[in-house]
C-alpha cells in the first residue's frame, strides 16, 4: 500500500480519484503541530532548540496517518510546493519518526503546481528528499517571529497599558499606515485653477482644449492661484481670434501586463473585484484544490502563492493556440512573450498564476462554482490569456490653437486606439479611468480658424496622498521587500483584530491605539521597525532557503542585538515614554485651531496643560495639575474612539427638524453613538447600527432613522403589521411576535412587503439557529452533522456537541472530514470536565441564584446579594 499526505480534504479526495486503489491519501489539515503560545518555546541559549506540541486536531489527523502508515511500503508527502508546504511535511515526518511508525517504509516528497491528473502523475514518478534549505528557512522565520512577539509584547504591556502585542512584519505594515495618516494631516491644500475652453472647428467638430501659454510664457500650475487671475487669464481667450497652429501624431504602443503572482492578484482583485485579500487567497484556494467540472474533479488553477511570472512552455503553446483560434492570427504576436520577475525576494521555482487548462473558459466552468470563484476564475483566465497576445496600438495626439492679440495657446489632447490588441480582452483595474478621460480628437489642417465658444474657469485644490487600500499597500509592502506575499493577508486581518486599524471606505485608517504602538516602537526601537532593516531580513531568509546562510547564524546575530535593546527598556520609566510619545503624536491630539489659542490650555481649571497620560485600560487625554484637576477625555481625534465624528464627547448638531423645528443631535452613549431630538426629559432617541459611520450621517438620514420604527405593510397572510426598526442588534424587521434581523441601516429605510415575506419565512425555527449545511452523517451514529452560524461564529453540530470552526474555516469550505476531529476534541473536553454541554452550565448557574438568594436571605441586606 502506498500513503500520499496532502493538506486539505479537498484535495485529498480529488487525488485518490486520479491515483487509483493502490494509493490512501490522507490530509494533514494544515500544520499539524506548532510553537506552544507560551515562553521558553524557543531558546536562544540554547542553540535556538524549540519545543514542539501538537494540539487536539493534529493529534486526530496523526493517528489516521500512523494507522494507515504501518504495513505501507511507501510514503509521498506531497503537500504544498512552497516553503510552508516543506514545513508541513517535515512536522509530519518528525511526529512520525517520534512514533516509531516507519519501519521498512520508503519516505519521499512529491510536488505539484496543479491539481490535475497528469500534473499529480508527473510529480509521482519524479519524488524527490525533503528540502533542508527550505526547512531551515521555515524555522528561522518562526523562530524570528516567535522571538519577537514573545519578546516586544511584553514590553508593550509593561510600559503602553492597553496595546496587545507587537509583530515582526505587522508592526511595519502598521508604520507605512501612520505614516502616511501623518502625512495627511499636516497637508496644507493650495489653491490653482485652470482655463478651459469648448472650441468649435470650421467642420462644426466640439473639443475641449485647455489654456497653456499666455503671452508666450508658459503656466505653471500654481500660476493661476486665485479666481482674479483665472478672470484675467479668460478674458485672454475670450478676446482671442484662435487657428490650429500645429498638429502632434504618434503612435504609442502599449504592452500586457504579465501574469499574475500572489501580490498582483490580490491587488487586482481588491481593485476591480472588490475582494479583500483573504477572500481573494480563500476563493484561489479552492479553485486550485478542485471543483467537480461536468462530472470530473480537477484544480482549476495553478498554486496560487508564488512570487514568479514565469510560464510553462505547455501553457505557452497552449495560450497561443486559443488566441490564434478564438481572435485571430492578428492577435498572435510572432513570438512567444516571456516575462521575468522584477520584484525583490522573488522565489522563481514556480509558474506564475494561470488556468490549468486555458481551454476551459470561464462561461464553460461558470454552472459548476459560486460567485466569488467564477469571478476569479474568469480575472485570472483573462490574464493569463491577455499576457500572451498582441500589443495595443493607439494614436495619440495633441493640438495646438494660438491667438496673437491676445497671445495666448490652447492645447487639447487625446488619443485613439488603432488596434485594440490585449485590450480586446483584459484591461487593468486603473487603466479603465484612465481611458475614459480621453477625449477622440478630429481631423484639422494648419492654419484653420476655430471658435471659441464657452471659456471656463475651475478652481481646484491639491489632494494629500491617499489614504492606503489594501491594494496599494500590498504593492508598497512588496515594493519594499517586506514579508512575503503569501503572508499579506493574514498580516493585514491581524492589523485590523488588534484594533490598531480600520478599514474605512475600503481604506486603511489607523486607530489611536495604533499610531501610540508605531509611536513607542520608533522612539525605543526604531530599528527594528525601519524598512530596509525588515527587507534585508528577508533577504537573509531567502539566502537560507537558497543554502546560503546558515539559518542559526543569522538568528543569533539578530537576537544578539535585539535582545540588548530590550534590556534596554527594563528601566524606562513611564515619564519617559510619555514625553517621548506626547512629542511625536501631539500635534495630531492637539489640532491647532489656526484662531491663536492654545490647543493643549485645560478647559476645566484654565491653568493645567493636556497631555497623553497612561492609565490600567490605555492612553488618554489628561490635565497637567492632577489630581487637583481632574479633567480627563478619551483619545478622540477626527471622528476617534468617542464616534460622533466630532473628536469630542459634546453633541454635534445636524440642523433642525423640518416637522418640529427641534435640534437633531449625534451623541454618544455607553452603548456607543445615537441621534436625539429635542430637550425634554425623555426625547427621542436612536441608536446608530454598528457600520453607519456617525460622520456620514446628515439631517435628511437622521430625520428618517428617527421616524423609526416604521410600518412596512399588513402581511399578505396574517393580516398583521410588519414593522421595521434598529434595536439592541442592530437593524430588524417585525412581524407579530417574530424577528428577523436585516444586513445594513439602508434595509431598515427601504425593505418593502415583498422582500420582508421572503426574509419572514426564512426565519430561524423557534428552540435554536437553522442549519446552514449538512455535512452528512456522522460515521459513530448515524445522526446528521451540520454547520450553523451563531452569536460566536459558526460552529458545527452533532447531537448536543457544537465546536466552533477555526479561524482560517469558513462556513462553505468545511467537509465532514474536517468537522469530525473538531467535534472529538469537543467532546474530549466536555467529559474532561474543561468545557460542559449547555444543560450543565444551566444547572450550575441555578445552584449559585440558589446560593445567592440563601446568602440574601441569611444576612438580610439586598445589597451583599450575589449576581
Amino acid at each position: 500500500m502506498n500513503i500520499v499526505i496532502v493538506e486539505s480534504p479537498a484535495k485529498a479526495r480529488t487525488i485518490n480519484r486520479y491515483l487509483g486503489d493502490e494509493y490512501t491519501v490522507l490530509a494533514s489539515i494544515g500544520h499539524v503541530r506548532d510553537l506552544p503560545p507560551k515562553d521558553g518555546s524557543v531558546r536562544p541559549d540554547d542553540d535556538f532548540d524549540m519545543s514542539w506540541a501538537v494540539d487536539a486536531r493534529g493529534e486526530t489527523q496523526l493517528k489516521k496517518i500512523v494507522g494507515a502508515v504501518k504495513g505501507a511500503s511507501h510514503l509521498y508527502l506531497a503537500t504544498d510546493p512552497d516553503r510552508e508546504g516543506e514545513a508541513i511535511s517535515w512536522h509530519v515526518l518528525e511526529e512520525l519518526h517520534r512514533r516509531r511508525a516507519l519501519k521498512d517504509v520508503d519516505v519521499k516528497r512529491v510536488v505539484f503546481h496543479e491539481v490535475t491528473k497528469a500534473a499529480v502523475l508527473e510529480a509521482m514518478s519524479h519524488p524527490r528528499d525533503l528540502d533542508q534549505s527550505l526547512i531551515d528557512a521555515y524555522l528561522a522565520r518562526r523562530a524570528l517571529d516567535y522571538l519577537v512577539g514573545f519578546t516586544l509584547s511584553p514590553v508593550l504591556w509593561r510600559k503602553l497599558p492597553g496595546s496587545k502585542s507587537a509583530g515582526r512584519v505587522q508592526s511595519v505594515a502598521l508604520r507605512l499606515i501612520c505614516e502616511r495618516e501623518a502625512e495627511i494631516e499636516v497637508f496644507r491644500p493650495q489653491e490653482y485653477w485652470t482655463v478651459d475652453a469648448a472650441i468649435r472647428t470650421s467642420a462644426g467638430a466640439e473639443i475641449v482644449a485647455r489654456l497653456t501659454h499666455i503671452d508666450g510664457r508658459k503656466l505653471g500650475k500654481f500660476d493661476l492661484d486665485s479666481e482674479n487671475g483665472a478672470e484675467t487669464a479668460a478674458g485672454h481667450v475670450r478676446g482671442g481670434d484662435f487657428r490650429v497652429d500645429s498638429v502632434e501624431r504618434k503612435t504609442v504602443r502599449r504592452n500586457p501586463p504579465p501574469p499574475f503572482t500572489t501580490s498582483t492578484l490580490q491587488q487586482e482583485a481588491s481593485r476591480k473585484l472588490g475582494f479583500g485579500a483573504n477572500r481573494t487567497m480563500r476563493t484561489a484556494q479552492r479553485l486550485y484544490e478542485g471543483s467537480d467540472v461536468g462530472g470530473e474533479t480537477v484544480g482549476l488553477i495553478t498554486y496560487m502563492r508564488t512570487d514568479s511570472v514565469n510560464l510553462s512552455e505547455d501553457a505557452i503553446t497552449n495560450s497561443r493556440a486559443l488566441i490564434e483560434n478564438k481572435f485571430g492570427v492578428d492577435y498572435l504576436p510572432s513570438a512567444p512573450r516571456r516575462y521575468k520577475t522584477k520584484a525583490k525576494n522573488a522565489q522563481e521555482a514556480h509558474e506564475a498564476i494561470r488556468p490549468t487548462d486555458f481551454r476551459r473558459l470561464p462561461n464553460m466552468v461558470s454552472q459548476y462554482l459560486d460567485d466569488d470563484q467564477r469571478r476569479l476564475y474568469e480575472l485570472i483566465w483573462q490574464r493569463a490569456v491577455a499576457c500572451q497576445m498582441e500589443q495595443a496600438a493607439l494614436d495619440q495626439v495633441a493640438i495646438d490653437f494660438t491667438s496673437t492679440a491676445p497671445a495666448a495657446t490652447l492645447r487639447a489632447t487625446g488619443s485613439t486606439v488603432v488596434f485594440d490588441g490585449f485590450l480586446k480582452l483584459y484591461r487593468e483595474g486603473r487603466d479603465d479611468a484612465e481611458d475614459e478621460k480621453e477625449q477622440r480628437l478630429p481631423n484639422v489642417v494648419k492654419g484653420e480658424r476655430i471658435a471659441v465658444e464657452k471659456v471656463t474657469p475651475e478652481q481646484h485644490f491639491t489632494q494629500p496622498p491617499p489614504r492606503f487600500t489594501e491594494a496599494s499597500l500590498v504593492k508598497k509592502l512588496e515594493e519594499l521587500g517586506i514579508g512575503r506575499p503569501s503572508t499579506y493577508a493574514s498580516i493585514l486581518q491581524v492589523l485590523q483584530d488588534r484594533n490598531y486599524v480600520r478599514l474605512e471606505k475600503r481604506r486603511f485608517v489607523p486607530e489611536d491605539r495604533g499610531r501610540i504602538v508605531t509611536a513607542f516602537l520608533e522612539s525605543f526601537f526604531a530599528r527594528y521597525v525601519q524598512y530596509n532593516f525588515t527587507a534585508d531580513l528577508e533577504n537573509q531568509l531567502d539566502d537560507i532557503s537558497g543554502g546560503r546562510a546558515n539559518w542559526k547564524e543569522v538568528l543569533r546575530q539578530f537576537w544578539q542585538a535585539f535582545s540588548a535593546a530590550v534590556s534596554e527598556t527594563a528601566n524606562l520609566r513611564i515619564t519617559d515614554v510619555l514625553n517621548a510619545l506626547d512629542e511625536e503624536l501631539g500635534p495630531h491630539f492637539f489640532v491647532d485651531r489656526g484662531d491663536g489659542t492654545d490647543p493643549r490650555k485645560c478647559p476645566s481649571c484654565d491653568n493645567g496643560r493636556l497631555g497623553l497620560k497612561l492609565g490600567k485600560f490605555g492612553a488618554f487625554i489628561g490635565c497637567s495639575t492632577y489630581p487637583e484637576c481632574r479633567y480627563t477625555r478619551k483619545l478622540a481625534v477626527n471622528g476617534g474612539e468617542d464616534g460622533s465624528g466630532n473628536g469630542s464627547d459634546e453633541p454635534k448638531l445636524l440642523g433642525q427638524h423640518p416637522d418640529t423645528g427641534e435640534p437633531i443631535t449625534v451623541r454618544v452613549g455607553p452603548y456607543g453613538p445615537y441621534l436625539q431630538v429635542g430637550e425634554d426629559e425623555k426625547p427621542k432617541r436612536v441608536s446608530l447600527a454598528k457600520g453607519l459611520d456617525p460622520a456620514e450621517v446628515d439631517l435628511a438620514m437622521a430625520v428618517r432613522l428617527l421616524a423609526l420604527p416604521r410600518d412596512i405593510g399588513p402581511h399578505p397572510e396574517s393580516g398583521a403589521m410588519m414593522t421595521a426598526g434598529i434595536g439592541r442588534y442592530g437593524p430588524y424587521i417585525k412581524h407579530e411576535k417574530s424577528y428577523r434581523s436585516l444586513e445594513s441601516v439602508e434595509d431598515v429605510l427601504t425593505i418593502g412587503v415583498n422582500r420582508a415575506v421572503a426574509i419572514l419565512k426564512e426565519a430561524k425555527p423557534r428552540g435554536g439557529v437553522s442549519a446552514l449545511r449538512s455535512l452528512g452523517d456522522h460515521p459513530d451514529d448515524g445522526a446528521p452533522v451540520t454547520v450553523h452560524k451563531g452569536r460566536y461564529g459558526p460552529y458545527v453540530k452533532h447531537g448536543k456537541v457544537n465546536a466552533t470552526l477555526p479561524k482560517d474555516t469558513t462556513i462553505e469550505d468545511i467537509t465532514l472530514e474536517q468537522a469530525l476531529p473538531l467535534l472529538a476534541a469537543r467532546l474530549d473536553r466536555m467529559k474532561s470536565g474543561k468545557a460542559s454541554p449547555k444543560k450543565a452550565k444551566g444547572k450550575t448557574r441555578t445552584k449559585k441564584a440558589k446560593s445567592a438568594r440563601a446568602k440574601k436571605a441569611t444576612t438580610g441586606r439586598a445589597d451583599m446579594a450575589e449576581t
